[in-house]
């Protein structure tokens, strides 16, 4: 059948539009005039502010331009803050943003991040130290594969592109994941000749590596058995392919406080085992009277379950098996408080008002857009604590400010680090009703 007229004279499909041909880049000299939130540093021109890889704060640089990007060809004065970076990939490597940053100046820099983003709102809060929560290293990492033919390649995407970086190692991981390199490798080597990009998640457990293959098509009765040999062969607790399990050798397990937890495969983790107790210990205190608590956005109970030890806990989340790991975490503690679970979109259905006055403390730990519509709630009950836990400083001030207008006051804001070098910051807010 013939297809009708668009209703466009002449008809037919619509004319791609010519794509506007880039800018051409210019060699400047640039004084950065600060350090901008995801790590560029950033000057002030004419035609509008120009960000810069690599760059920091008072140095005069030489860089080409292109619009508002800047690529850095020299350093002409170079900060005092100015140190090596420990990486050889840095700069290159899209993981890492700072690490040409001394200490002093990369801990003032992160805390800055919460005081500038309630600034923005016209909030002077009190943000406490920051946290330095990297511990021994990430306990767990995505690497990318390519597959060419027999050729494997194992990284992570270049600064700013989608290319893939081939690197063998990385100084942020856990000693514990200093083979996830090779094992990645082997993963994807044995999958089917036409899965050409896969992503091997792997986690450090308590009980050894769980991995989770994804991309990698369907498997056939050799390729399970070649993943069989490899889980063997690599001493892997668990290994999936998207979250099906594919063998067990090991149940893979987490210390929560009192709690030994078994994640879903590849499910969402706090970043680092320090990065996770640093959270707790900053609302421990001012949950501590509490007798009956509810955690909104639970995840697998990284709260609940240390809450648990005290008073009893209602865990709420939209992903059923992280709270059917939580839920198998709790009865296997010993006098553990009651905890009860309840699977919920909190972003189209949060918990009334009169719902949360039954509680003496409320916790809320959203993904990146934060919480708005649970905020409003919230700010609307009379629930004696409240304690707000984020990893984007924008949505944190904007549901901070909703509480602090429903007549909460923000006692502390702690900053924790447990993304080294990275742009990115979790921070934990304890709020008070009046």
């Amino acid at each position: 059948m013939a297809k009708r007229g668009t209703g466009r004279r002449g008809g037919g499909a619509k004319r791609p539009r010519p794509r506007k041909p880039k800018p051409p880049a210019a060699e400047m000299e640039l004084t950065v005039r600060r350090l901008g939130r995801h790590g560029d540093g950033i000057a002030e021109t004419e035609a509008g502010p120009v960000y810069l890889p690599g760059a920091l704060t008072g140095e005069r640089v030489a860089a080409k331009v292109r619009g508002t990007r800047g690529e850095l060809l020299r350093v002409l004065d170079p900060s005092p803050d100015r140190t090596r970076p420990p990486c050889p990939h840095f700069g290159v490597c899209g993981g890492c943003a700072v690490q040409h940053l001394d200490p002093d100046a990369y801990a003032a820099w992160k805390r800055d991040m919460v005081v500038t983003a309630f600034a923005n709102r016209g909030l002077e809060v009190p943000v406490a130290e920051l946290v330095d929560a990297h511990g021994g290293g990430r306990r767990r990492v995505t690497l990318h594969v390519r597959r060419a033919g027999s050729r494997v390649r194992v990284g992570f995407m270049r600064a700013g592109s989608h290319e893939l970086l081939e690197i063998e190692d990385c100084p942020v991981l856990a000693p514990e994941l200093a083979g996830a390199f090779e094992i990645a490798a082997d993963l994807a080597a044995a999958s089917a000749p036409a899965a050409r990009k896969m992503d091997v998640a792997l986690t450090a457990t308590e009980t050894g590596i769980d991995a989770d293959l994804r991309g990698a098509g369907e498997p056939d009765a050799s390729y399970l058995m070649a993943l069989s040999d490899l889980a063997e062969r690599h001493d892997l607790a668990r290994l999936s392919m998207q979250g099906e399990l594919i063998v067990e050798r090991r149940r893979p397990e987490l210390v929560m406080g009192d709690a030994r937890t078994t994640p879903p495969a590849g499910g969402f983790l706090q970043a680092t085992k320090v990065g996770e107790a640093a959270l707790y210990a900053a609302m421990v205190v001012a949950v501590a009277d509490a007798a009956r608590a509810i955690d909104l956005f639970c995840g697998i109970g990284p709260f609940a379950l240390r809450l648990a030890e005290a008073c009893a806990v209602h865990g709420i989340d939209s992903d059923a098996d992280a709270l059917a790991a939580l839920d198998a975490a709790w009865r296997r503690m010993a006098g553990a408080k009651p905890v009860t679970t309840e699977r919920r979109d909190l972003f189209e259905s949060p918990i009334f008002a009169d719902d949360l006055n039954e509680y003496d403390a409320a916790i809320f730990d959203p993904p990146r857009a934060g919480a708005e519509a649970q905020a409003r709630e919230l700010a609307r009950s009379d629930v004696p604590v409240v304690i707000g836990v984020s990893c984007d400083p924008g949505t944190f001030a904007r549901d901070a400010e909703i509480l602090l207008q429903g007549g909460y006051r923000l006692e502390s804001v702690t900053p924790i680090d447990q993304f080294k070098y990275a742009a990115h910051l979790e921070m934990v807010g304890v709020f008070r009703k009046g």
